[in-house]
């Protein structure tokens, strides 16, 4: 069996890419990395949500798999839309790294709780939203581009700090680079953020299916990340709505919190449901449901006419 796994060619995704390589490996099964480019790799001087963010980083991969070249995609799943198109599905997540958000600089003395003012760099539109919520005497700059890019930018004294996902942070290791680890109680993460997500068309075989997905499914995540994923799709949130959600599993129980922010950080909705891992999905809607009777339907209104 041969597998050709579509990725992106940045350092984290190929990163991705080579660890699927290592799990399939293990039982010997061969693959290739097929590289290629997404429109939000080739658009860098716009921010996500101007772009308009369906897709931006998984269309191209998408239609790679409609054609055959490539029998997988491999995603950051936090950078899948909340939903797939029908002949496309998620046929695998890995086990999650550690979810939390992370400062990242130069310069050790950089706190969120000083009171002292500095200018984080980052693209996202929910770490935007929770910094003016929790943080507002700080300034914060779109940075887009990959981690190396950022890093430059960082260096270059476009920004004083970077806010970024610990996953990507460590698997690229520049974990000396950490000055503090935001608490998921307050800076609770995307939907997904932490695994990787494996895409495939419905056409493909059945044995390579099987075989994937035996390799390289990690099944507690894969668990927590229907109940993320049920919840954003009811939202219709995508990568520049700042919708959050996690989901833990402990003991025979999921407990899924997630909410909404809106763009100036004033207004807030939080919620936690708890359920059988059986029912993950209906446990999303229902988070899904209950905060948008709570207001988060006008949120969301709100913020789409904005972006």
């Amino acid at each position: 069996m041969h597998i050709k796994i579509g990725t992106r060619s940045s350092r984290l995704a190929l990163w991705q890419a080579e660890h699927i390589q290592a799990l399939l490996g293990r039982e010997g099964v061969s693959s290739e990395l097929v590289l290629i480019e997404t429109k939000g790799d080739k658009i860098l001087d716009r921010s996500i949500a101007k772009i308009g963010s369906k897709g931006i980083f998984t269309q191209e991969l998408e239609d790679q798999l409609r054609a055959g070249t490539i029998d997988i995609a491999v995603h950051s799943a936090k950078d899948l839309q909340s939903s797939l198109p029908p002949d496309l599905g998620i046929i695998a997540f890995t086990e999650r790294e550690q979810v939390n958000d992370v400062l990242v600089s130069r310069n050790t003395n950089v706190s969120l709780t000083s009171g002292q003012p500095f200018i984080i760099g980052t693209s996202s539109t929910r770490r935007v939203a929770m910094i003016k919520h929790f943080c507002p005497h700080l300034t914060t700059v779109d940075m887009r581009g990959n981690l190396q890019t950022r890093l430059r930018k960082l260096d270059e004294g476009q920004c004083d700090a970077l806010l970024l996902a610990y996953a990507g942070v460590h698997r690229m290791q520049y974990d000396d680079l950490i000055v503090a680890y935001l608490p998921v109680s307050e800076f609770t993460p995307a939907v997904g953020q932490g695994s990787v997500a494996i895409e495939a068309a419905m056409s493909l075989p059945t044995d390579k299916l099987q075989t994937i997905r035996r390799l390289t499914n990690h099944e507690a995540t894969e668990a927590c990340l229907k109940a993320e994923r049920a919840f954003l799709r009811r939202l219709e949130g995508g990568c520049s709505i700042p919708v959050f959600g996690l989901a833990t599993w402990a003991g025979d129980e999921i407990s899924l919190t997630g909410g909404i922010i809106n763009l100036e950080g004033n207004q807030m909705l939080r919620e936690t449901f708890t359920g059988a891992p059986a029912v993950a999905e209906q446990l999303g809607h229902q988070l899904a449901e209950s905060i948008l009777a709570q207001g988060g339907d006008e949120i969301l209104l709100t913020i789409r006419e904005k972006l």
